[in-house]
């Protein structure tokens, strides 16, 4: 919205400007230190790049991504157990150690970090959909 705007401003005040002053004055001698004219500064517009945080992952789309995930994990042995409530300890049988592995995955999935003491606290599917969608920067 604001690109226009800016465009719209910049021919404008190229248009006002004199065709001799809008075009880069050179000086008459190499080094600046020997010439008295001024360099006056062409006047132009550069694009602007314009960027938005993105507007952040749904509920859906992260509950699948990590079902997705335990689908393929090969500890899982029945996944016709899977849901989005499901225990990674009780429902899928999975250990400690599998449950890290679990939690290395979904940070490798999101691309973000999980801090030690907030992996201790993951142990079920609802529990990592509710990490993921408090992170603004996961993907």
């Amino acid at each position: 919205m604001i690109r226009p705007i800016l465009f719209a401003a910049s021919r404008a005040a190229a248009s006002t400007v004199p065709r001799q002053a809008a075009s880069i004055a050179r000086p008459l001698f190499r080094s600046s230190l020997l010439s008295s004219r001024h360099i006056i500064p062409a006047i132009s517009f550069q694009g602007v790049r314009c960027y938005a945080s993105s507007g952040g992952l749904a509920k859906e789309e992260v509950t699948g991504r990590i079902l997705d995930l335990l689908k393929n994990f090969d500890k899982v042995t029945d996944p016709s157990k899977l849901s989005e409530t499901s225990n990674f300890n009780n429902d899928l049988g999975l250990d400690s150690l599998d449950t890290v592995e679990v939690v290395m995955a979904i940070e490798e999935e999101f691309s973000i970090e999980i801090p030690d003491k907030e992996a201790d606290g993951i142990h079920s599917v609802d529990q990592a959909v509710t990490y993921i969608l408090s992170q603004p920067d996961a993907h």
